[in-house]
């Protein structure tokens, strides 16, 4: 592969996303004097997740607290879980402070990146080594060149649609939940939503106030949770900013129940929680409806949802919960298995996203052309949830199996362990180094043997968790403090080496 001379320079790091994880690093590089650094971002934005979900009621499912930066905190969120607006916002200010705007290119889609082998005498007599590197091809066609690749497209990147006959028949509108058409008039309309998780549970309550009518079409039922969730006073907001200290100890008390109860080992706990899931569920007033709404798989199988305004939603006149399977779409309407065709004038898909895919989402091709697909064949690994072996100087931000608690406080977490790799490469005069494939491999069994001591995430039910293969591939087994102590070093004798000559 020639090396076009326009591009023969590469550039020493190119983060792929400007969400969360992209930001951080950027941050994290800048901190230590690195500004030979580009973020791509295929939307015209920062947020990555933020930027993209605007669908109505969307907000976090942690406190607020948890969804800013350590060394970036806010005190004045609008409420205990805060809405997308303000986490959008956010993300835009933590850009502008830091000065990553310049850094960053928008509508920059990676269409694939390419490790390209050092070869002797390339590029005016440089060693081989030192001319390794990663090739980024854009949609665009241009291509850019990086010594080191740090991908944070994170688990909710590529959608997913249901596979369901006559979808291309409907001749109403129809679009993701990650893609709200907000040029659609929803008042007056006959609504039809596909799904009842994470997204339909916010959803659906701000439909419901406007529809003519909402059919959910639910395949199965989920654990719904109250939440403390009253907007803060203009009083409280002056006493947050005033003397942060208060909500300081708050959220440490929180991280610290959080640390221990997401890995979902304290059989007391889940028990107390599926309590609170039981009282939310007793507000839906027809016996049938409460049972069909009614979990039949443990607490904890699934992602945790979190919602004061569903269950009351259901119990307007205008929501029909549906249960019987989607047979197809058809012109004006959505029907059932049963045979029964409910019209609508829109449909919205809140199908989720291909969480398991990871790296695996873009054109990945690592040493001797290998591709991530086949490295992946039985699930996304990788050692720490950062390095996979195959795949020099590639580093990942909420990867394989670190999905726990606060998704920032965790990219943090990763973010230090990516600048020391790069830190390391400088210091030690390294072209690349690559996680060898026996410490990848022990890892991953500690961790999956881990995984399969945890009874609600072995429980047979359908979610994001798993691989094609029923590998758990998403999830950290441990608690978020293990993980910090796991990545504060480096362990040398696990990654093989490339020097530069």
């Amino acid at each position: 592969m020639g090396i076009p001379a326009a591009q023969s320079e590469a550039m020493r790091v190119a983060i792929i996303g400007a969400g969360p994880g992209g930001l951080c690093m950027g941050i994290r590089l800048k901190q230590a004097g690195i500004e030979d650094f580009v973020i791509l971002e295929r939307a015209s934005g920062v947020g990555g997740t933020w930027f993209h979900n605007r669908y109505p009621g969307c907000a976090v499912d942690l406190p607020s607290y948890f969804y800013s930066f350590s060394f970036e905190k806010k005190y004045d969120w609008s409420r205990p879980y805060a809405p997308q607006s303000e986490l959008l916002a956010y993300m835009e200010g933590v850009a502008e402070k830091y000065d990553l705007l310049g850094h960053c290119r928008f509508g920059e889609e990676v269409e694939s990146t390419t490790w390209q082998e050092g070869e002797e005498g390339a590029n005016e007599g440089a060693s081989g080594e030192a001319e390794a590197g990663w090739f980024l091809k854009m949609a665009s066609g241009e291509t850019l060149r990086a010594k080191s690749v740090v991908s944070a497209v994170g688990m909710f990147n590529e959608l997913v649609y249901p596979d369901l006959p006559g979808i291309e028949d409907f001749e109403g509108p129809a679009f993701h939940s990650a893609r709200w058409d907000w040029d659609q008039e929803l008042a007056g309309k006959r609504i039809g939503v596909i799904g009842s998780a994470a997204s339909a549970v916010q959803i659906v309550p701000e439909l419901a106030k406007t529809a003519d009518q909402l059919y959910l079409f639910q395949r199965t039922a989920n654990w719904i949770l109250p939440k403390e969730d009253a907007p803060y006073t203009s009083e409280e907001l002056e006493a947050f900013l005033s003397d942060p200290a208060p909500l300081d100890t708050k959220r440490q008390e929180m991280f610290d129940i959080v640390d221990k109860g997401m890995t979902f080992k304290n059989t007391d706990q889940i028990d107390q929680v599926a309590a609170a899931g039981e009282f939310g569920l007793s507000q839906v007033e027809d016996p049938e409806v409460r049972e069909k709404l009614r979990p039949l798989h443990p607490y904890g199988c699934k992602r945790p949802l979190l919602s004061n305004a569903f269950y009351p939603a259901i119990n307007q006149n205008n929501v029909e919960l549906v249960t019987d399977s989607i047979d197809c779409l058809t012109k004006s309407g959505i029907r059932t298995v049963d045979g029964e065709e409910r019209a609508v004038d829109l449909v919205v898909f809140a199908t989720g996203f291909a969480a398991t895919k990871y790296l695996s989402a873009l054109d990945v091709r690592g040493r001797g052309g290998r591709h991530i697909d086949e490295a992946w064949k039985d699930g996304a690994n990788a050692f720490m949830g950062i390095t996979t072996t195959g795949f020099p100087n590639l580093f990942m931000l909420y990867g394989p199996n670190t999905n726990n608690g606060s998704i920032l406080e965790m990219i943090e977490y990763q973010t230090n362990h990516v600048l020391a790799h790069v830190q390391r490469m400088e210091h030690e005069n390294l072209a690349w180094v690559d996680v060898k494939p026996d410490a990848q491999e022990s890892y991953n069994k500690k961790v999956q043997a881990a995984i399969a001591e945890i009874p609600v995430w072995n429980h047979p039910v359908n979610g994001y968790y798993r691989s094609a293969s029923g590998r758990v591939v998403t999830q950290w087994p441990f608690s978020m403090t293990e993980f910090r102590e796991m990545t504060e070093t480096i362990e040398p004798d696990a990654y093989e080496v490339g020097v530069a000559e």
